[in-house]
């Protein structure tokens, strides 16, 4: 549904973008992340048609995108990062408004099914002005909706919210994902991405990595056990470093935390030579990498694990 090639952009000379080419995949949430000044907010603007390309291009639904197509703009329903209202008219008002200028047939009645969607409909008559943060949010994926758009560019949807008003959001999220949608979420939360996306982008000017957070842990993190003991883990720290098959091994605060080839072939062998190093076991469990922790090797440079038989 979303392609671009080589797409680039620049700002008086200063590289926003560098040579982004990505697929977003039709009913797919995909979620792109990146630090501040990566060049997130740009890349929707791009594909919105709002600003053109440096060089490079968009294909939306398989046509191009330019700034001239109004028709396949109003394909893509957008949420911006600070979404701005008429403060004293109502939140039906608001909707009505955006709805004729999308040519909504009955926009009243379409304003009026959203804010029940969304559970606005006891307030729709009320102004903007008195809404929580929350609510606006709310009133501005209702108002992203209105066109009925396959695609949604949501930039930022949560954040600054509190947990519930948050959560609200979220599911809202999961049911437009579970209607189909395609779906390109900006955020800084992780482990929003990790539990709405199907696929991570990792963005910082350029493309970073592009894939699902499972692959992703494989391809920078890789298999890993921890072995808690009842005695100073230090002095099994050694026999853990000599077993064939563990690939690193360190203490992480009470416990050791090795990476192995195999979990499956290598734990067994060195849970019994550590039982016959005199060990006293308590635990040995599988670790799974953090995506921040991902997330953070891939943006510092680190390389990806080489491959291991």
């Amino acid at each position: 549904m979303i392609r671009t090639e080589d797409l680039t952009r620049r700002y008086n000379g200063t590289l926003a973008l560098d040579r982004l080419t990505m697929e977003v995949r039709e009913g797919e949430l995909l979620a792109l992340l990146g630090p501040n000044g990566a060049g997130k907010t740009t890349t929707l603007r791009l594909l919105l048609g709002l600003i053109s390309p440096t060089s490079g291009r968009i294909w939306i639904a398989g046509e191009p995108m330019t700034p001239a197509r109004h028709d396949l703009r109003r394909r893509i329903g957008y949420l911006p990062e600070t979404p701005g209202f008429w403060e004293r008219l109502s939140a039906l008002q608001n909707l009505e408004i955006y709805a004729r200028l999308y040519g909504v047939p009955d926009p009243r009645r379409r304003a009026m099914a959203l804010l029940e969607t969304f559970g606005l409909a006891e307030r729709a008559r009320e102004a903007v002005a008195t809404f929580s943060k929350g609510m606006r949010q709310r009133l501005a994926l209702a108002r992203a909706l209105l066109p009925h758009p396959p695609i949604l560019l949501l930039d930022e949807p949560t954040a600054g919210l509190d947990p519930e008003a948050a959560r609200e959001v979220r599911e809202l999220l999961q049911r437009l994902k579970g209607e189909g949608r395609t779906i390109l979420l900006c955020t800084h939360d992780l482990e929003e991405a990790e539990r709405l996306g199907d696929r991570v982008a990792i963005l910082r000017t350029r493309l970073l990595a592009l894939d699902t957070p499972a692959r992703l842990r494989a391809r920078w993190s890789g298999a890993a056990v921890a072995i808690e003991v009842a005695d100073d883990p230090a002095r099994y720290l050694p026999v853990v470093q000599s077993q064939p098959g563990v690939q690193t091994a360190r203490l992480q605060g009470a416990r050791i935390e090795a990476r192995v080839t195999d979990p499956r072939a290598v734990t067994p062998h060195l849970v019994r030579r550590l039982v016959e190093a005199g060990a006293p076991i308590l635990r040995v469990t599988p670790v799974e990498a953090s995506l921040e922790e991902i997330y953070l090797r891939i943006v510092r440079g680190e390389p990806e694990l080489p491959d291991t038989p």
